[in-house]
């Protein structure tokens, strides 16, 4: 792993070792967030699955009265039958939020209330199968606006998993191992210079006390010089 290309000093070994333990803390909780995401998306896909079969069922019921409908009735009446609509309906986005991810909540509100009032003919040239059919679709489509936002929920974690995934991987593989490096590198940098001034006391120690014994040895000789002189004097 390549290391940073900094100065080997103590304020960028200091520096770098508050990067390190925010970088260690910063992975920590990023990767607590991921098992986090990935344990609510696996929730969500197994309530998904269940709701998309349940839905899925339901649908085929539907087709089949329409199916049977169709059979029963000319195309000019089916098209003149649901041709316009009775029953509308307003549909409003909200969001909540998941683990810092905000996704859609939908809900709906229709213009009637009653059962009776979803449908739009009379009932004298329709087919019962076309009644069911538009009966069973109106009991089904909150389950839809359900199914519609799990979807997305699911969508949006997972987009949300692989963001955290790949900032994981960046931290554990890239910039903690860098971090690492660097500060070995720095750590023996500033060792070897601390040994190299270490070794220059030692010999700058050495050429003094050689100096002062040589300065003592030589005022011993002076000293013996005048004590023979003053001696022969004598």
């Amino acid at each position: 792993m390549a290391r940073l290309n900094v100065n080997p000093t103590r304020m960028v070994l200091s520096n770098l070792k508050k990067q390190l333990r925010t970088a260690v803390r910063g992975h920590k909780l990023m990767k607590d967030k991921r098992d986090e995401l990935m344990k609510r998306f696996l929730e969500l896909a197994r309530e998904n699955k269940r709701l998309r079969e349940e839905v899925e069922a339901q649908l085929m019921e539907v087709y089949g009265s329409f199916s049977i409908a169709s059979a029963v009735m000319t195309p000019q009446m089916m098209e003149e039958a649901l041709m316009y609509p009775k029953q509308s309906v307003s549909l409003a986005v909200g969001s909540k939020n998941i683990m810092s991810v905000d996704v859609p909540v939908f809900d709906f509100e229709t213009s009637e209330t009653e059962a009776g009032n979803i449908f739009p003919y009379g009932f004298a040239n329709t087919s019962g199968e076309l009644d069911t059919a538009i009966e069973k679709l109106s009991e089904i489509f909150p389950r839809l606006l359900q199914l519609a936002a799990m979807e997305k929920e699911a969508s949006m974690l997972s987009d949300e998993i692989e963001k955290t995934r790949r900032r994981v991987n960046a931290l554990e593989y890239v910039k903690i191992p860098q971090y690492e490096e660097t500060i070995r590198y720095i750590t023996m940098k500033l060792d070897e210079d601390e040994r190299g001034n270490q070794t220059r006391l030692m010999k700058v120690k050495d050429l003094m006390l050689k100096e002062a014994i040589e300065e003592r040895q030589e005022q011993d000789r002076e000293s013996r010089a005048e004590y023979d002189r003053a001696h022969a004097c004598q």
